[in-house]
């Protein structure tokens, strides 16, 4: 595709190398919250967004409160509507209608997207996505952003309703500026990937911001995260790349509810973004972090 027209509107050249470094599932377990304090006071990480669903989404939003007037919130809704752990779950905050198709027998999300895509009535999944938007916006955060919990909403059923409330709330709704060509091929199906090519140039024309690339630091691969991020950023080409990580403290209720599998990586991510070598090849690289408030800033402007 051409330029990201938003590199020029942030003062920066079409073969710049810009990167959103964005914590996930910020409010999922309690030390997402220790952890994601401690990144905001060293400074690398610059974007986050939270689990309005789950059980330390409170807990979230008055962190989010007491740092607000600091300047350095750059806080999105994690719109989520499945729930993947075996034995620690959250479900919707607007229903717990069956005939909603979005919970399962228990009452909690499904724990796939398969399910979703498949029996979600589209009127219950808005107003459920809108729920999250509104209490998140209610308890304090301005938010700068929503994407997709597992990428559940990339679906061709559900695209419409994702892009919808990203318009309405006036946030960039988290999306590659990919033709049918790009990345989104390669884990999304062929019906998806030709709506969402034409949603992407509708949104653009209405002035949403949208990012030129992805990488989300494995959940399944803890050694030797410091090298694994490195040869990450000496590869990433101009534009705007979005690098996630998934950070959280090693605590028992960490190793209770991920899987042993899971977990370490989490930590790693904590430790890897606290890490002063790693700030200093950021500084050094000529890479500029961005976070998602400029982002909608420019949208809103």
């Amino acid at each position: 595709m051409n330029a990201n027209p938003v590199m020029k509107k942030l003062g920066l050249a079409d073969d710049d190398r810009a990167v959103i470094f964005h914590a996930d599932d910020i409010g999922s377990f309690q030390s997402t919250l220790d952890a994601y304090a401690e990144l905001l006071d060293f400074g690398l990480l610059s974007s986050a967004a939270a689990m309005v669903p789950c059980p330390w989404f409170p807990a979230a939003a008055e962190l989010c409160r007491n740092r607000q007037d600091l300047g350095v919130i750059d806080m999105g809704v994690h719109l989520t509507v499945t729930s993947e752990w075996e034995s620690y779950r959250w479900g919707p905050v607007s229903t717990r209608d069956r005939q909603s198709g979005l919970i399962d027998e228990d009452g909690y999300f499904h724990p796939t997207a398969h399910e979703i895509h498949q029996g979600a009535d589209l009127t219950a999944l808005e107003a459920e996505l809108r729920a999250q938007i509104e209490q998140a916006q209610t308890s304090g955060i301005d938010i700068t952003h929503i994407d997709s919990h597992m990428l559940t909403l990339f679906h061709h059923r559900l695209l419409d309703v994702y892009f919808k409330l990203g318009l309405e709330y006036q946030v960039p709704a988290f999306c590659l500026r990919q033709d049918v060509n790009g990345i989104w091929q390669h884990y999304l199906d062929e019906k998806t990937v030709s709506a969402l090519v034409g949603q992407i140039k509708r949104v653009e024309d209405f002035g949403m911001p949208l990012l030129d690339h992805v990488h989300v630091m494995p959940l399944d691969r803890p050694e030797n995260r410091e090298q694994q991020l490195k040869a990450v950023l000496a590869s990433i080409p101009p534009g705007i790349t979005y690098l996630i990580i998934h950070p959280a403290k090693d605590t028992p209720e960490l190793r209770a509810a991920a899987s042993p599998e899971d977990w370490p990586n989490r930590v790693a991510d904590y430790q890897l973004f606290l890490s002063e070598t790693m700030r200093d090849y950021v500084t050094r690289s000529g890479i500029h972090v961005l976070g998602y408030r400029a982002l909608r800033d420019l949208m809103r402007s």
